[in-house]
């Protein structure tokens, strides 16, 4: 099919979500100025998720991209859940008591999280409940714990993340008397996805990262140009460190079968994910939850096999890595997206074409045609093409979407082609998933000023 530009624009725009923080939110000016995302699905229905709220009791906000694989409901679980695991991690604990009594008498609970959500957000009310009671339980074990200290972020998010998972990992052992949500904790506990979470308070930055999507950086050096900064170490065979972790952890026995066509036991491409307790459980376990599951689960061919060389549970871990990055005023943006962006762009590509979006001001690379054969009707055409882009660069209000515009639609001259735009948005499903993955991308946008002035407190 032939896409026209307004067909192309409305696809593109279709998940488009853009929050400005309020100049003054009533505790702290923010070091956030706002935030664009946007989601292009290429699986039906999509397996990405996205999350991002501002925390009420605590100072921060909280942005996240979720990548699920074998399905949509860990990933979907997880974008709904893990916010809450990590505020309340970061609670004081004279909250956390107000708010377990709070519960106990029947009182309205303080807001914990607001929510900055897109109208196709989905979330399970369902589930609600048993995932409130899952938390709560949670809550109560921090309050019998307290040590009276200030929780440390970086530890609150380790914390965070493996509490959750365990407690995905339980609900499905559990089983729930209602035939609807028992199907629906053993789909999420089977099923698994990866996650990237920024946290952000003041000059404060950790990315707290369980996988293989991506948290970087755009820094404006002082000639205007743009430079990238990874703020995330992706979690699969390309890494030699994770690697090495995963064989430390097993014994010498198994060394040349955990890692085979570079996925974790010659399956999962990702080696730290939520969910996928096929990789995490016994086999008895595995056996007796399937067994005793509903029909549906049988039907399921990703939870019957069991894989290979499977001897010495766990092989996977949602234990993230946190990285801290203290913020400067050149630090202008952040990325995290899902793997779908970075297997189509390379981060320095990211950091200019978002970098320009956002100043408007195009740093004009001379047009390198490094070993094209280029007539000088091709060559009137890129400068023409060149000329058109920056009218057009404001077509988009959204950077997420912007840079999605580019991911898909670049050539190899790195500007946008719109033929080429329409071939890949018209695919029938079947063969979107074969040139490339689902994408989602949430750009967050820094106060330069708030961050001087931060600094020059300290």
């Amino acid at each position: 099919f032939y896409l026209t530009p307004p067909q192309v624009n409305s696809i593109l725009k279709a998940n488009e979500y853009s929050f400005k923080v309020p100049e003054f939110d009533g505790k702290n000016v923010s070091s956030v100025l706002g935030f664009d995302s946007n989601q292009l699905p290429a699986n039906a229905p999509i397996e990405d998720r996205r999350s991002a709220a501002t925390c009420l009791q605590t100072r921060g906000m909280l942005l996240g991209v979720f990548d699920g694989h074998a399905g949509c409901a860990c990933a979907q679980a997880v974008s709904e859940r893990l916010f809450y695991y990590i505020a309340v991690s970061l609670l004081p604990h004279e909250t956390l008591l107000e708010i377990e009594n709070a519960v106990e008498s029947g009182r309205a609970l303080l807001p914990i999280l607001q929510w900055h959500k897109h109208p196709n957000d989905y979330f399970s009310k369902e589930a609600s409940k048993l995932y409130f009671n899952s938390l709560r339980t949670y809550w109560q074990e921090l309050i019998d714990l307290n040590s009276g200290e200030t929780t440390d972020v970086r530890e609150a998010l380790i914390n965070a993340f493996k509490r959750l998972d365990n407690d995905i990992s339980l609900e499905a052992q559990v089983g729930d008397p209602n035939s609807f949500l028992n199907y629906l904790v053993l789909r999420v506990a089977f099923s698994g996805a990866t996650a990237c979470v920024a946290h952000v308070d003041g000059v404060d930055l950790h990315v707290a990262n369980t996988g293989d999507s991506r948290a970087m950086l755009g820094v404006q050096e002082e000639d205007g140009s743009w430079s990238a900064v990874n703020l995330s170490y992706d979690h699969n065979a390309q890494n030699e460190r994770e690697v090495e972790r995963v064989k430390m952890e097993h014994p010498k026995s198994e060394e040349k079968s955990l890692v085979k066509q570079d996925r974790l036991l010659g399956l999962l491409m990702p080696f730290r994910a939520f969910g996928d307790v096929k990789f995490k459980w016994s086999i008895e376990l595995q056996k007796r939850v399937i067994e005793s599951g509903p029909d549906q689960l049988n039907d399921n061919e990703y939870t019957k096999f069991i894989p290979p060389n499977y001897h010495t549970p766990p092989y996977l871990t949602a234990e993230p890595e946190v990285i801290h990055h203290k913020l400067r005023p050149q630090d202008k943006f952040l990325v995290l997206a899902t793997d779908g962006l970075w297997e189509t762009m390379h981060r320095q590509d990211v950091a200019r074409i978002v970098g320009e979006y956002l100043t408007g001001v195009h740093h004009e690379q001379p047009i390198a045609v490094g070993g094209y054969k280029v007539t000088l009707g091709q060559m009137h055409g890129l400068l023409t093409e060149r000329r058109a882009r920056i009218s057009s660069v404001f077509e988009d209000q959204n950077a997420a979407t912007h840079l999605i515009r580019h991911a898909v639609g670049n050539n190899e001259f790195g500007t946008v082609d719109h033929e080429r735009l329409s071939k890949m948005l018209s695919l029938p499903e079947e063969l979107a998933r074969m040139y490339r993955d689902d994408i989602t991308i949430i750009v967050v946008q820094f106060n330069s000023h708030v961050i001087g002035a931060y600094q020059n407190e300290e």
